[in-house]
This record gives structure tokens, C-alpha cells and sequence, in this order.
């Protein structure tokens, strides 16, 4: 079957042929879909491009908005991100209802069962209130998805330029957590302007503007999308860490994210499975020196030494002060719509607005940008923070705020910009790089309407309930005990009962001139004898204790 090439995030394909041919699909189809434009792969389903036999979609042309964006990118026609996903593609697949995905063959965020209609809402936990058997498998999951070659995925290593209009490919397999990896890292590149060291800094199409909050949700409903399909697991919802108020890294432990290496501190400690973990596209500094995109090599193991940052950037963790003060701001975003933004919540809970006044351009980072830079190590840097792991809990956790602020102040849909902001960041503008698309304004909603909840945004009376959940699962596991201690004390309880019985019983047989004195006295051979050595003995006891 013909396949052509997708850009679902950083230019994935869509590979749904067997694994053992992922090489040569890719050889054989990505160039004429380059070439012709079109993305509308074949849904295995009902063999049809977009699954239109079962009526899941149709091929359609891409619609683009045209609102102007602000003066910070001040270039066109130079990057691969502008008018996403024109560059590569101006035809690609609209699904219809509930239906989802590049080739319309999966469900919405929220729907499931094969015809997308069954409504679930996930529950995204407190990762201390998960069981011992979620936080396993929490690790096994991610784990398996770092070793595990993606079959639907691979990743670009090269401009639509340097692939000379898609006749020659530049593509790279990696693995499906690999693929979030790059990702982040692709959303957030400089603009490569043209040679070694030209490059543009001020863009990022996630960060920086009023984007920010909007894409990482969909960012983090990709992710846990994949890990379901990956490990089969439909219930599977990512966790998150409450950091406010903590004095450290609270998830580096070997039972979570891994402990700081006692051999060397920049490292995980060799009892996690995060200390085999390599990254990826993280050297960005050498990749704008050498005007390249990141190549998707190995570049060494994980690296994390928290605390140990730089104190004049990043003062402390976040408090729940400056968490209720960033959600008491009522305007998502304010001004330019970048850093220098004063008094804007997007700006704000990203990190570039001071926690205690709101001010933009703040000289110390806070909220999402401080933990980033407390974490110092592969988290530290935007482009390369995706592969430390912690940035999932970390990513939700800031979701969580923005669900908290868009429940508290009911915005409108007017309140996200059309026009004027940084490149990327219009509410009409597709997310780069994602396939399907997605526009920023569309995720300007509730979590509940794309079918998720946080544990501690429920009722008390369900708080409750699932702060208890790891002490009454610990409960479960000793039960068992627990009723043969149970059972064992009421046999030893019946045999003394018994035995009282029996001894009133033989006590009534004795004759009546026969005292209990007499009854209980043992025959005494010869009398104690008491003598000094026996004296010493005792009083040298009672004072060794």
C-alpha cells in the first residue's frame, strides 16, 4: 500500500505497515508525498485515505489563517513552522464526529471503543497518591516506550530545503517517547536563517506567548494517547507533581524518577532505570553554530543535579502564594503578548512575570521556568527538556494551574488573541507541528471537555477518597496477614479457654480438704539457698540495664 509522509510533531511518518518494512516504506512513499503535498494516509480500517469508506474523514485542502502576528519573527518564507503545515502539506485529512488522528483512524481526546463513542473522563493523580502497582507500572510504561522504536514515527533531520523540495528525505527512527522528545525540541528551535551561526532566537512556537498553556495540553493528551496504544492500557492518565512549597526534589527517588548517582551528582543513580537513559537534541547551542537541525543521535546519558542551579536566576521552588497570585491575574494575556507581558496570567504561570507583583521581563525566573532551571541538568535547557522525565509530571502540574484559572475566571473565547501575537500564537494558528491539527484556540477550554480531571480539583469528599488510596492499597497487600494473625490469636484464645476448663474441671474432682494453695504449689526438693555470689549476680543485672 502506498503511504505518504506525515509531520505529526517534528515531521513524523505514519508508518501502518509491519515494522520489518518501516525502512523501505519510508523510502518508497515519503518522496512522492513531499512532492504532491497531500497527507492523507490510508486507514487500515476500511483501506480508504482517511478512512471516507466509514465516513471518519475526508482528504480536504488545509485553510490557513491570514490574521497578522506580532513584530518579534520579522522574516517569511524562511522557516519550515510559518503557516503551518504548508511547507509540507496543503491537503490533509479532516476527520468527522468524534473521530481522530492522521488518518482519522483514532478518537478525540476524551472518546473511546471503535466507533468513538463511548464518553470516559481520566483522572490525572497526585503521583504520592498513586499505589505502589500504578507507580510501577507508571515507570514500566515509560521505560518500554524509550526502548521501543516507534512503527508509526519517524523524525526529521533536515529543512524541507535541505530535503531539496522532498527529493531527498532526511529522516530518522527513534523511539516513541523519543518522538515527544523531539518535539519540544522542534517547537521551540531557533529560525535557521541560512549558514553556520545564523539563526534566529526570538521565535519559539510554543513558549514565550500566549500559546504556551494551550499547547502543552495538547502536547500531554498526545502522549498519554500514545502510551496507551503502546502498552494497550486505555486507563493509563499521567501523573503530576504538586510542586508548591517543596524545599527539593521531591520525585528523585529510585522508586520514582531517580536519585541523585552517589559516584557522580550530575547523574541518576544506577538502582533507576533512568540512569541507562540517552538523550537527544539537546545541544542546542551546537546546532546554531552549525546552522543544523538536531540530527537525533545519541548524545550521552541523562543528566540532573537539582538544586545545584544557578541562585541568582532561580531563587527557590514555587509557593502556593505565588501559584494563588498568578491565578488571581484576570487577563490570560496582556500587551506584546511575550515576556515583556505585565500582569498577564499566560505570562506569568510560564515564568517570565514575577509570582509576587506580575511584572514582565522579571530578572528571576518563576513558576513553570523555575523548576525547569532547579532541576539543572537535560530539564534545564527548552529545546532538550522533554528527556528527563520529570517533565511530564512537572507539564501537568502547570496544566492543572491553567484548568484552575480557566475555571475560576470563565473566560470568553475573545480572550485569546486572534491577531497580533508572536508567530505561531494567533488562536487560528496550527500548532507545529502537529498532525492532525490542531488550532491554539480550540484547547481555550476545560479539561473535562477533552475528557480528563485532577485529583485534587475534586470535591473534598473525593479528595479524600484519593489521598487515602496508596494506605488502603498497602491495606490490600497485607490482609492476607492480617486474618492469619486474626485466625492464629482465636485458636491461641480457644486452646487457653479450653485449658481454664479443663483445670476448673480437674479442680472440682479434688477432694474438698485440698486448697488452691495446695492445688498450685509445686514439690519443693530442697530449700533455696542464698549466698553472696548469687546476690552480686543480681544486683550486677538490674545495673547493667
Amino acid at each position: 500500500p502506498s503511504l505518504p509522509l506525515l509531520l505529526s510533531s517534528l515531521l513524523h511518518f505514519p508508518l501502518l505497515l509491519h515494522p520489518l518494512y518501516i525502512q523501505n516504506s519510508v523510502e518508497s512513499f515519503t518522496t512522492d508525498s513531499l512532492r504532491t503535498k497531500e497527507c492523507c494516509p490510508v486507514w487500515e480500517g476500511d483501506g480508504s485515505a482517511c478512512g471516507a469508506g466509514s465516513g471518519r474523514g475526508s482528504c480536504e485542502d488545509v485553510k490557513i489563517s491570514e490574521q497578522p502576528d506580532g513584530p518579534q519573527y520579522p522574516f517569511s518564507g524562511l522557516d519550515d513552522r510559518e503557516k503551518w503545515p504548508l511547507v509540507f502539506y496543503n491537503r490533509t485529512c479532516q476527520c468527522a464526529g468524534n473521530f481522530m488522528g492522521f488518518n482519522c483512524g483514532d478518537c478525540k481526546f476524551g472518546y473511546f471503543g471503535d466507533n468513538c463513542n463511548e464518553r470516559r473522563v481520566s483522572l490525572r493523580r497526585n503521583i504520592f497518591h498513586l499505589t505502589r502497582a500504578e507507580r510501577n507500572r507508571l515507570i514500566s510504561y515509560l521505560n518500554l516506550a524509550k526502548q521501543t522504536i516507534s512503527r508509526e514515527y519517524v523524525v526529521a533531520t533536515g529543512t524541507y530545503r535541505e530535503m531539496e523540495n522532498g527529493s531527498n528525505p532526511m529522516f530518522a527512527d527513534v523511539s516513541v517517547y523519543d518522538v515527544f522528545v523531539w518535539m519540544h525540541y522542534y517547537v521551540s528551535r531557533n529560525a535557521l536563517l541560512g549558514g553556520p551561526g545564523n539563526v534566529w532566537r526570538n521565535v519559539d512556537f510554543g513558549h514565550w506567548a500566549p500559546a504556551f498553556p494551550p499547547w502543552h495540553r495538547v502536547y500531554l493528551l498526545h502522549w498519554e494517547h500514545e502510551i496507551r496504544k503502546l502498552t494497550g492500557d486505555m486507563t493509563f492518565s499521567i501523573p503530576y507533581w504538586d510542586w508548591r512549597d517543596a524545599q527539593d526534589c521531591e520525585v528523585c527517588t529510585d522508586e520514582l524518577m531517580g536519585a541523585r548517582s552517589p559516584q557522580n551528582p550530575n547523574l541518576i543513580s544506577p538502582s533507576s532505570v533512568f540512569s541507562s537513559w540517552k538523550v537527544l537534541c539537546s545541544q542546542a547551542e551546537e546546532y546554531s553554530n552549525r546552522g543544523v537541525l538536531c540530527d537525533a543521535r545519541n548524545e550521552g546519558p541523562l543528566r540532573r543535579n537539582p538544586g545545584n542551579h544557578n541562585q541568582n536566576i532561580v531563587e527557590r521552588l514555587p509557593t502556593s502564594a505565588d501559584v494563588e497570585f498568578t491565578l488571581s491575574l484576570p487577563n490570560y494575556d496582556t500587551g506584546a503578548m511575550d515576556r515583556t507581558a505585565n500582569m498577564s496570567f499566560r505570562n506569568t504561570l510560564e515564568g517570565f512575570g514575577d509570582p509576587q507583583t506580575g511584572l514582565g521581563s522579571s530578572s528571576r525566573l518563576g513558576m513553570h521556568a523555575s523548576l525547569h532551571v532547579f532541576m539543572n541538568g537535560s530539564m534545564s535547557s527548552v529545546q532538550g527538556s522533554a528527556n528527563d522525565p520529570i517533565f511530564m509530571l512537572h507539564h501537568a502540574f502547570v496544566d492543572s494551574i491553567y484548568e484552575q484559572w480557566l475555571r475560576r475566571h470563565k473566560p470568553s473565547p475573545s480572550q485569546y488573541p486572534e491577531s497580533n501575537a508572536p508567530i505561531g500564537h494567533n488562536g487560528d494558528y496550527h500548532m507545529p507541528p502537529f498532525i492532525p491539527l490542531h488550532r491554539n484556540k480550540e484547547y481555550f477550554i476545560s479539561s473535562k471537555d477533552l475528557g480528563y480531571e485532577y485529583s485534587y480539583l475534586l470535591d473534598a469528599n473525593q479528595r479524600l477518597a484519593e489521598s487515602m488510596r496508596p494506605y488502603l492499597d498497602e491495606l490490600h497487600d497485607v490482609w492476607p496477614w492480617l486474618i492469619l494473625a486474626v485466625l492464629c490469636g482465636g485458636i491461641v484464645t480457644v486452646a487457653i479457654a479450653i485449658a481454664i476448663l479443663l483445670a476448673k474441671h480437674r479442680f472440682k474432682a479434688l477432694p474438698r480438704r485440698k486448697s488452691w494453695k495446695n492445688f498450685f504449689a509445686l514439690p519443693e526438693k530442697q530449700p533455696l539457698i542464698w549466698n553472696n555470689e548469687t546476690e552480686a549476680s543480681h544486683h550486677n543485672y538490674q545495673t547493667t540495664m
